[in-house]
């Protein structure tokens, strides 16, 4: 049950800041509306997840998962420019998340 409601806020963690790239400075509504709607569902699953797990992991996890989404996303999607660097900085992540939980 925890990794379902932590990917729930990392999910809406990773719309929230979307959406901000669409609020273009909060001159558009609907997605400045739902950056604070998204965030809002996010951060209310970090809190139930901090029952189910240590802050400093489930936090770790929940950022550092949401910048790694977020780089993929906009390299995939913005197209922001891809390097190895940042590929290889992208796994570090991920490589540090995984060894967050593996060596608990």
């Amino acid at each position: 049950m925890k990794w379902l409601i932590l990917g729930t806020g990392i999910l809406f963690e990773v719309l929230g800041t979307i959406c901000m790239k669409y609020a273009e400075g909060f001159t558009k509504l609907v997605p400045s509306i739902l950056v604070f709607v998204f965030y809002g569902i996010s951060l209310a699953a970090l809190v139930f997840l901090l029952e189910k797990m240590q802050v400093s992991i489930a936090y770790a996890i929940w950022a550092s998962a949401g910048t790694a989404l977020i780089a993929i996303i906009g390299i995939l999607f913005f197209k922001e420019p891809f390097s190895w660097a940042k590929a290889l900085s992208i796994s570090l992540i991920i490589l540090g998340i995984l060894g967050l939980e593996l060596l608990d």
